[in-house]
C-alpha cells in the first residue's frame, strides 16, 4: 500500500508539472509577444480616448478621459505596485480619480474626497488580477500558480486558456491567441461583501498597436456577469513620457473632504 501511494503521488506530480511548465512557456510567449525587455521597462502609460460606462447595457456615461499609470515598487505579495489617475475632460481636466497603492480618492474642485466603502477594494483586486499588471509586475511572485488549462476558441479567435493564482487564492482564467501570443479575454470571479453571492468579471482586449516597443491594446471593454459594463477606445498611447508630471499621482495641496 506504501509503494502504491509513492507511486500514485509520482504519478500526480508528473500529471500536473507539465500543466504549470506549458503555463509558464505561455505567459513567456505573452510576454515577449508583448515587447519582452522593453514591456518590463514600461514605466509609466498615458491613454487617451473616450471612456463609455453602461448600465443593464444601456448607455449611462460618456467622457473624454486621459489614464494615466504610474508603476512603482510592491511592498509585498498582494500589495499594489503602481498608482493611476483617470482624468476627465476633453480640452482641461473637470475632475480625476485618483488610485494610490493603499486609497483612492476623487478630486474635483472643491477637493480631494476619498471612495466610499468598497470602491478603492474592488480596484485593487481588480488591478492584482489584471492579466498586464500581473505580466509586468507580479510574475516572479513566490508562490504564483501558471497552469495551462485547455485549448478553445473566444469570438471565432484559436486561444491557449491559462489560469494564474496567487498564495491568497486569487485566480484569473487567461486566453492567449494561440498565434499571436496576445491576451484577448480574462475572467474572474469575486464575492460581493454585502450579498456574498460570486460576481463574473470579464474584460475583452483587442486592436493592439505597438508604440515605443510595446504591444497595447487600444480597445478595452468590461463585462460583469455577461452585461456591458465599461469601454474605452484609445486615440493615443504614450510610453515612458519624459514630460509626465509625477506629482499628480498625489492630491498634493487639495483640501481634504470627509467620505460620503
Amino acid at each position: 500500500m506504501r509503494v502504491l501511494s509513492v507511486l500514485l503521488s509520482a504519478a500526480s506530480l508528473l500529471a500536473e508539472a507539465p500543466a504549470e511548465t506549458k503555463g509558464r512557456e505561455i505567459l513567456n510567449q505573452s510576454l515577449a509577444a508583448l515587447g519582452g525587455p522593453k514591456f518590463m521597462a514600461m514605466l509609466d502609460r498615458t491613454e487617451t480616448g473616450r471612456m463609455y460606462t453602461f448600465y443593464r447595457e444601456q448607455l449611462n456615461g460618456l467622457a473624454h478621459a486621459r489614464l494615466y499609470t504610474l508603476y512603482t515598487a510592491a511592498k509585498e505579495p498582494g500589495a499594489l505596485g503602481q498608482r493611476e489617475r483617470q482624468s476627465i475632460g476633453k480640452d482641461k481636466e473637470d475632475y480625476a480619480y485618483l488610485f494610490m497603492e493603499e486609497e483612492g480618492t476623487q478630486l474635483t474642485f472643491r477637493g480631494a474626497r476619498p471612495f466610499p466603502a468598497g470602491q478603492y477594494d474592488r480596484y485593487r483586486e481588480t488591478t492584482l488580477r489584471n492579466i498586464f499588471y500581473i505580466l509586468r509586475m507580479r510574475t516572479r511572485e513566490p508562490g504564483l500558480i501558471v497552469e495551462f488549462k485547455e485549448n478553445g476558441t473566444f469570438d471565432n479567435n484559436p486561444v491557449e486558456v491559462v489560469e494564474i493564482t496567487d498564495t491568497a487564492n486569487r485566480s484569473v482564467r487567461v486566453s492567449f491567441h494561440r498565434t499571436t501570443h496576445l491576451p484577448i479575454r480574462q475572467v474572474f470571479q469575486r464575492r460581493d461583501p454585502e450579498s456574498k453571492r460570486l460576481i463574473e468579471e470579464a474584460a475583452v482586449y483587442n486592436k493592439y498597436r505597438e508604440t515605443n516597443g510595446v504591444m497595447w491594446p487600444w480597445s478595452i471593454v468590461r463585462y460583469r456577469d455577461g452585461d456591458r459594463i465599461f469601454e474605452l477606445y484609445s486615440s493615443s498611447v504614450v510610453i515612458n513620457n519624459p514630460k509626465l508630471d509625477r506629482n499628480q499621482f498625489e492630491p498634493g495641496n487639495a483640501k481634504r473632504l470627509s467620505p460620503e
